[in-house]
């Protein structure tokens, strides 16, 4: 096996193959490696636990007598609050290094990147740090998902209108 290289020693390399021959081994010693079949594994039980766990509380909700479209409104409410509640703590973190994709489930995922943000810049303060930096990654997305619908709905007005509809 060849010897442990160490970024002071490409520096201090004697000439410019010498240089490129240590750069290349301490890259390789450094890249972390993975297994494909792990990651997958991992992202499709943490992501339909997440998904599992949804459908319980859809269910649970029900069996409380609320309607379907009820009971769906709680469960996307649990879900919301319980990602931003692990993504204060810092256990969505954890949990997305551990499963990779199965952590970006669409409504926890999205919950996790409108929290992070805040979370992150909290010690700038409630208005500059809070205030600003939520809607950094979440903005755009509310932001295009509100003149899309307004724009489909003017067409569905219209399409009524001339009575294609």
């Amino acid at each position: 096996m060849k010897e442990q290289v160490t970024i002071k020693q490409v520096l201090e390399a004697a000439d410019e193959t010498e240089r490129k021959e240590k750069y290349n081994q301490y890259v390789k010693q450094t890249t972390p490696t993975f297994s494909r079949l792990a990651n997958t594994a991992r992202a499709f039980l943490v992501g339909g636990g997440i998904c599992l766990l949804g459908e319980g509380c859809n269910q649970l909700f029900q069996s409380f007598s609320l309607d379907e479209k009820t009971a769906s409104y709680w469960t996307t409410l649990v879900l919301v609050a319980a990602a931003v509640l692990l993504t204060g703590l810092g256990w969505y973190a954890k949990l997305a290094k551990f499963a990779g994709a199965g952590s970006v489930v669409p409504i926890t995922g999205f919950a996790n990147s409108v929290a992070s943000p805040a979370v992150e810049f909290r010690a700038e303060g409630q208005v500059f740090g809070i205030g600003c930096k939520i809607f950094t990654i979440a903005g755009p997305v509310i932001l295009y998902g509100v003149f899309a619908s307004c724009f489909l709905g003017l067409l569905y007005w219209l399409a009524g209108v001339i009575g294609l509809l």
